[in-house]
């Protein structure tokens, strides 16, 4: 398949040019095929750095309007760029779909090989992603071990930057097994704090209800990032037992505790929560109201879109 010749000088114009990229050229990046993707990166690797992060910058606010986009291929492209905060937007925007494994081993090599950690710890949590859809069946099992195994290496390697090692902690949660819990359990009884909040939100996404009892301690935590995060993993681990401590938490007395609460609450759904943001929209805080109000709206559409 040829090159499309709009798409050639429209690229050509867009990386060049000092001018604003209008909303056709970005749209032109949409879909790419791999001939295009070709093109696209042998001209890519002869533009400045700032007009590089421009443009993925317009790519994510085009995408952010219009979910019918898909400039993965051009991010796929920007994962081996040279500048790191480049790489870092690629991996942050980029869809993580189980139809494309491949992308997995990339982030992988950018988790263990980038000298950067803000790339690092961003492969991380896109590894979390992926490590979702293999909890759930959802990769090839070769691709869920690859994930497991190197993300354990990353945590237990005492060479790799803290904050690294947290988000592989977050990532590698919901591929449980008896290490995964063992190191959860380490890392909340550790002596830093963001470690241990990370152990939190672990305990979440692990989504086993034996660790309902640490976190309805810690919701009485006098940090609030603990409080929050604690509401976030009340939300991950989708039981209704914890539906009491967030009608708690919506009363917190920091704001973004009592409307991650309330986010909460739609996660886990049915009634009971229902019933909880009911009244949680006569709440004399606005943001809470407000936000039950609108939660229950959506728990509304997916109601109605489940009984077509």
């Amino acid at each position: 398949m040829k090159v499309r010749s709009e798409f050639k000088q429209n690229l050509v114009n867009a990386l060049t040019s000092k001018e604003e990229a209008n909303r056709s050229q970005l749209a032109l990046l949409s879909d790419l095929t791999e001939e295009e993707a070709a093109f696209f990166e042998r001209e890519w690797n002869r533009a400045s750095r700032d007009r590089k992060l421009y443009l993925l910058s317009g790519l994510v606010k085009l995408r952010e309007d219009s979910l019918y986009l898909d400039f993965n291929r051009v991010f796929h492209v920007c994962l081996g760029d040279k500048d790191a905060e480049i790489r870092r937007v690629a991996i942050k925007f980029m869809d993580r779909e189980e139809d494309d494994e491949s992308v997995v081993t990339k982030l992988v090599h950018l988790l263990k090989e980038d000298r950067e950690e803000k790339v690092q710890v961003e492969a991380a949590i896109a590894l979390g992603q992926f490590a979702l859809l293999a909890a759930v069946n959802k990769l090839s099992p070769p691709r869920g071990e690859e994930i497991y195994s190197n993300l354990l290496a990353a945590i237990e390697d005492i060479t790799v930057a803290e904050d690294v090692r947290r988000r592989c902690l977050e990532a590698i949660a919901p591929l449980d097994s008896p290490r995964v819990k063992q190191i959860i359990e380490q890392a909340y009884h550790s002596n830093d704090g963001e470690t241990q909040a990370s152990a939190i939100c672990a305990m979440g996404r692990n989504c086993d209800p034996v660790w309902l009892s640490i976190m309805s301690v810690e919701r009485y935590s006098k940090d609030p990032v603990m409080r929050r995060k604690v509401a976030e993993a009340y939300g991950e681990l989708g039981r209704e037992e914890a539906i009491p401590f967030l009608i708690d938490l919506a009363w917190d007395e920091e704001s973004e505790v009592r409307e991650v609460s309330v986010r909460a609450l739609g996660l886990i759904g049915g009634e009971r929560a229902e019933g909880a943001l009911k009244n949680l929209g006569d709440s004399p805080y606005q943001g809470v109201s407000q936000l039950a109000r609108d939660t229950l709206k959506e728990m509304e559409k997916f109601v109605g879109f489940f009984d077509i």
